[in-house]
């Protein structure tokens, strides 16, 4: 298995465990964590986009 799939799962947990320890209201921790989750997936694809776009054809 590759390494890169353990981010989605640390990804969600992160979003979960920031959110709980701002928020009291569960309806309020899923929705802000569903947000962030996407938000951490978006920015590791760009991140993943500008590497693979600096490493083409070294």
């Amino acid at each position: 298995m590759n390494i890169t799939w353990f981010l989605f799962p640390m990804a969600a947990a992160i979003s979960l465990v920031w959110n709980a320890s701002r928020y009291e209201s569960t309806e309020v921790i899923v929705q802000r964590s569903v947000r962030m989750f996407i938000q951490i997936v978006v920015v590791m694809l760009i991140i993943l986009l500008a590497l693979v776009g600096l490493s083409y054809k070294i």
